[in-house]
């Protein structure tokens, strides 16, 4: 089941990138992510509802919604998409690849959790493909100041996410499933986005082309009340560093989808990428134990055959 829903979010967030790129134009970026949350926030409470899914929360729980909120649902987004502003999307996407360190950082300096060498390895080989596989952005970056603001809002936004998750794991902590904390969490999240927005003076009208209506939809449904409740019910069951993996892959199918829609060319250095990113998830996903009986077969099949030279 978990390999399934694992599955299912590579794709889900996988195809969203391109729904994201609709969303660019006549609304401004702040109104977009507000409107996407808003619709999705809105569904989560009435199924949430309907289906008797939401749990009894005290006050205490709200406070950790709202920090959730802020940082998954806010933050992150408004970083992210600044960032485009200033560097190419395939360089933001290598600064996001690295939630996976952000998360075993955090969640060892917060929770104590201990991290294994193998998912280490996995993560380098992993980063090494995603270079690879925007290797052209990366080196058509002209290292200028405005260059640095983008890096800088990247990581700005993959510290958020990051913390959303360790957020994830105290919910967690808390006896408070998945479904619930992200419902709560969108809601306390399009506040926080209303505020700015009002701050700023924005102006909440909204593009009626169908092209935008049709990714605001994939972006407020698949993409925000299947793909973050699937995610953080990840995080729940893999914990935050494999969950987060998820950040590596997800660029790959926004290539297989740029191939088929906007004409984007597969190169060797790209191919040799994507072989190194799954790769890495392999190894990073791989348990200990796992290497060691893999290595112990591997030593047995060697001396059998070391024995069977010895005995000719």
């Amino acid at each position: 089941m978990t390999a399934l829903l694992y599955v299912l979010m590579i794709f889900v967030w996988g195809f969203s990138w391109i729904a994201i790129k609709s969303q660019q134009g006549v609304v401004p970026t702040e109104v977009s992510i507000l409107y996407r949350f808003a619709i999705a926030a809105s569904l989560m409470l009435i199924i949430g509802v309907i289906f008797k899914k939401l749990q009894a929360t005290s006050a205490r729980h709200h406070v950790f919604f709202a920090l959730q909120g802020v940082c998954l649902f806010c933050a992150n987004f408004l970083a992210f998409y600044q960032s485009t502003h200033y560097i190419a999307s395939g360089l933001t996407a290598v600064v996001m690849a690295t939630a996976p360190i952000f998360n075993a950082i955090h969640g060892k300096w917060i929770y104590g959790i201990e991290t294994k060498g193998n998912f280490w390895l996995g993560v380098i080989v992993g980063l090494t493909g995603i270079c690879l596989l925007f290797g052209h952005d990366v080196l058509a970056a002209n290292w200028s100041i405005e260059v640095l603001y983008g890096l800088m809002f990247a990581l700005m936004g993959t510290w958020c996410f990051s913390m959303g998750n360790m957020i994830s794991i105290q919910n967690n902590r808390n006896q408070i499933q998945a479904y619930t904390a992200t419902s709560y969490a969108m809601v306390y999240g399009c506040i926080a986005l209303l505020v700015i927005i009002m701050f700023k003076g924005i102006s909440l009208d909204i593009d009626m082309r169908l092209e935008y209506l049709t990714g605001l939809a994939y972006l407020a449904v698949p993409a925000s009340v299947i793909g973050f409740t699937v995610y953080l019910h990840l995080v729940d069951r893999l914990g935050a560093n494999q969950a987060s993996y998820l950040m590596l892959i997800t660029p790959i199918v926004a290539l297989a989808v740029s191939s088929l829609f906007e004409d984007y060319h597969w190169s060797v250095y790209s191919s040799l990428g994507l072989s190194l990113v799954i790769s890495g998830n392999l190894l990073a996903q791989l348990k200990p134990e796992t290497l060691a009986q893999a290595y112990n077969k591997l030593k047995t099949a060697f001396n059998k055959q070391e024995s069977g030279l010895k005995s000719r």
